[in-house]
């Protein structure tokens, strides 16, 4: 890994005593691993919904501004899970302390990014939307959510593994869920979150908007799999962590978690290597993710008019231009981590009309959206080149992509003319992450006037 963030949970404890306790060690690792850019955040209870990673960029005012922050705006501090107006003004309000805290300059930069998004489906669309509507777009400090949820192992079947459901979603609605979801909201869908899996769902409905929303990954490693290592002793109440783990003499196959970087990886095009540029590339879209090592590089450009864009990126064009999307996809170049080389069997070209701001915020359709073009890959090894020519566009229109190893695949949710093999629900108890890899982009857009 070239950068990492580190996110304890949010909680009373952590907000007294956690966020200073923690940041020796970070500071201590970032000196001794000069090659990996160590970020602290902290896993924020987001009011009224689900779990956000929020993190700053290093400096003087770290500890002060997140432990301000956990302390004023975390849900489980303050209160503040149910679903009611006053908690989603909170989870708002908190978004506006971060950006007002970058606007002070005690911190460079601050994100927040929303964690298994569906798993409860407590986050409602509305809720997205005024998280991402809550501070500039110049400096926009909620950006995303993940596209793919943690805790990836705990799909392997009983007895060699944890015998739940990839994520952990595995769960129904309850008293705070958003009564517009479907059921089949709350499982993943070849190790995808439902909200970025589903095309023309709710990703979809938020870049149809012509707004900047994207997707990561992250391995919300916790206790992870076959490890040999257990939780070390101490007093969490009073140290603000626990011990450091020690040997446990067996193979823990009961936890569900892959280490960072192991499974889910998130690509981020930065012009520099340095925590400033990682957090403008990630600001920008530029972003790809994949599980499994599925493929190695990933560039892909809209060119039209003697201009080109790339990922979180608009390619501004007179109407009437020939507009073409390349990608140049770099293919498995060895060995992932479950010991195999993957092969990439197809890549997939999803597009929709940009159709402006949703007069109503709980949208979660996007209509026009459909897989255009699908690519079968032939080939190994080295890279592939792959094109698509969009014709004259006379219309504002986004494009993105993902790909498979084509184990496993079902017809979309909305339809065999929307998404005619795309990812298919995991079952809960027998889900092996590793025979089911896909890779998705963040969109980009093709802005005709």
């Amino acid at each position: 890994m070239d950068w990492l963030v580190i996110t304890d949970h949010g909680s009373v404890t952590h907000a007294k005593i956690g966020v200073e306790k923690v940041n020796p060690d970070i500071r201590e690792a970032r000196d001794a691993h000069e090659d990996t850019l160590v970020f602290q955040g902290l896993e924020w209870n987001i009011p009224a919904a689900e779990h956000g990673t929020v993190f700053v960029h290093p400096g003087r005012h770290e500890v002060s501004v997140l432990k301000q922050f956990e302390t004023d705006y975390d849900g489980s501090v303050k209160g503040a899970g149910d679903s009611t107006p006053a908690n989603e003004a909170l989870a708002v309000a908190g978004l506006s302390f971060l950006a007002d805290q970058v606007k002070r300059r005690k911190v460079k930069d601050a994100l927040m990014l929303a964690n298994h998004p569906a798993r409860k489906g407590i986050d409602s669309p509305h809720e997205i939307r005024a998280w991402r509507d809550a501070t500039s777009r110049g400096h926009q400090i909620a950006v995303g959510f993940e596209g793919a949820p943690g805790h990836q192992a705990a799909g392997l079947p009983k007895p060699l593994g944890m015998g739940r459901a990839r994520g952990i979603y595995d769960g129904s609605p309850g008293a705070n869920s958003f009564p517009g979801y479907p059921l089949e909201s709350y499982r993943t869908w070849g190790g995808f979150d439902w909200m970025t899996a589903t095309v023309g769902g709710l990703w979809d409905s938020l870049i149809a908007e012509g707004r900047p929303w994207w997707i990561t990954a992250n391995s919300d490693s916790h206790q992870v799999y076959a490890d040999t290592a257990a939780r070390g002793g101490g007093d969490f109440n009073a140290n603000g962590r626990y011990d450091d783990p020690v040997y446990a003499g067996r193979i823990d196959v009961t936890q569900g978690d892959f280490w960072p970087g192991q499974y889910s990886r998130t690509h981020v095009g930065s012009d520099g290597f340095s925590y400033g540029a990682v957090m403008d590339g990630i600001r920008a879209g530029r972003i790809w993710v994949d599980h499994g090592q599925l493929i190695s590089g990933l560039d892909v450009r809209v060119s039209g008019g003697g201009r080109w864009a790339t990922l979180g990126g608009a390619l501004h064009v007179r109407k009437g231009t020939r507009v073409t999307l390349s990608m140049d996809v770099a293919l498995a170049g060895g060995p992932n981590w479950a010991g195999f080389t993957p092969k990439l069997a197809r890549v997939d070209v999803i597009q929709g009309d940009v159709t402006g701001t949703v007069a109503d915020k709980d949208t979660f359709t996007a209509p026009t959206a459909r897989v255009v073009k699908s690519y079968e890959v032939n080939k190994d090894t080295g890279t592939v080149r792959l094109t698509y020519d969009l014709g004259r566009v006379d219309h504002p229109v986004y494009l993105r992509t993902r790909g498979t190893d084509g184990n496993r695949s079902a017809v979309g949710a909305l339809g065999a003319k929307v998404d005619p093999a795309g990812p298919a629900i995991d079952v809960v108890g027998d889900a092996d992450p590793w025979r089911d890899l896909w890779f998705y982009s963040n969109p980009v857009w093709i802005l005709p006037s």
